[in-house]
């Protein structure tokens, strides 16, 4: 979370479809709703709140996830049994109030761990939920809404949408050939993936919620840095950020230790401190900001030494301690805000600038 973090434009139609699933959940776990009774007619209006979206629920059910319609497994939802419905209600109705544990004290602990774990009810709830995402969002026809929520039988949001939304919103240079930035590592957004910042795989009910879905560059989204690892200290997020409910907001400081070529993650705000922490070590920050500063200082040591061969090679005088100080002063004053790395250049820079660095600089060249 190096750069500022909005809710895109098409968060509304999200925030629908996540309302069709809950309102879809719920209702498989009342007692009185059975498998013979999950039909066509069944979830018109008013169970649904427009035929538009009973249309699309219908036609979504009959699709197929390992070659079964998805419809077997709302069936199997609804012919549980009632301690079981009870149990998966009690779930469904917490993590569906996600922003509450973003509060002071939340009132409903985060469920540490699934009802039904390892059974098949809960297998056949998790792939229809995650369906919504894979089958849903990510479908050429996408979800039944427009951007601003309102239900429409064909040309809703879906995923190329939605990434399209986020970087139009989050691009730093207008310039759409201009390269753009991972708004969590600051970074090069290469290899975009959409992140579930609480796993889907865990917390299904929120595979197209608008607060849970963060497009980021790959290395950020891979199984060595953030991948699917919890967002919380077991249930807890007060130690935690949040893409939406809890920005860093320019809390994250870097600093340099120069003798050891290491950049340093620390917060502006002592009571952030652990939060700063966290993230750091979930995308394991400190590491790659550190290689990306040993590699940009390795680079304008080649510049220099290639200088310094020049100026031998046409019999020019070497350089001085003021020559070098003059080539980091420049670079520093034309290093642009909206390009990738930008704060570990930066960083780099004011470290390069300091007198014993320029002596050392000076120095070593002195010897070619």
């Amino acid at each position: 979370m190096l750069k500022p973090i909005h809710r895109v434009t098409c968060a509304p139609a999200l925030f629908a479809c996540q309302q069709l699933m809950i309102t879809l959940a719920l209702w498989l776990t009342e007692p009185g709703t059975a498998s013979v009774g999950i039909t066509q007619q069944n979830i018109q209006p008013p169970r649904f709140l427009t035929a538009i979206e009973a249309d699309w629920l219908w036609n979504f059910l009959q699709q197929k996830k390992d070659k079964k319609p998805l419809l077997d497994r709302a069936n199997m939802i609804a012919d549980m049994s009632v301690d079981g419905k009870n149990a998966l209600k009690d779930w469904i109705e917490t993590v569906s109030q996600l922003a509450i544990q973003f509060q002071p004290s939340p009132p409903i602990a985060w469920p540490m761990t699934q009802p039904h774990k390892d059974t098949a009810e809960w297998t056949a709830f998790k792939i229809l939920m995650e369906a919504f995402y894979e089958k849903g969002l990510c479908s050429e026809s996408g979800l039944p809404y427009r951007a601003d929520g309102t239900p429409v039988a064909s040309g809703g949001v879906n995923y190329k949408d939605f990434v399209k939304m986020f970087r139009d919103q989050h691009r730093l240079n207008p310039n759409p050939d201009a390269r753009e930035v991972c708004v969590l590592c600051g970074g090069l957004l290469d290899n975009i993936q959409v992140d579930h910042w609480i796993a889907k795989s865990a917390f299904p009910l929120l595979s197209v919620c608008a607060d849970n879905l963060l497009p980021i560059c790959g290395k950020c989204n891979s199984t060595s840095n953030k991948g699917s690892k919890p967002v919380h200290s077991n249930g807890c997020f007060d130690d935690w950020f949040h893409p939406y409910h809890r920005h860093a907001n320019d809390n994250l400081c870097l600093n340099y230790v120069l003798p050891d070529m290491k950049v340093e993650c620390t917060s502006n705000k002592p009571l952030d401190q652990q939060k700063v922490t966290n993230l750091d070590q979930l995308l394991n920050l400190t590491s790659r900001w550190t290689r990306e500063f040993k590699l940009e200082y390795a680079n304008h040591q080649d510049i220099l030494r290639q200088r310094a061969q020049r100026r031998i090679k046409n019999g020019r005088e070497r350089q001085t301690q003021a020559d070098i100080r003059n080539y980091v002063q420049v670079w520093k004053d034309d290093l642009v805000p909206t390009k990738p790395h930008y704060e570990v250049h930066s960083l780099l820079s004011d470290a390069l600038l300091e007198p014993a660095r320029l002596a050392s600089w000076a120095t070593e060249l002195s010897d070619l």
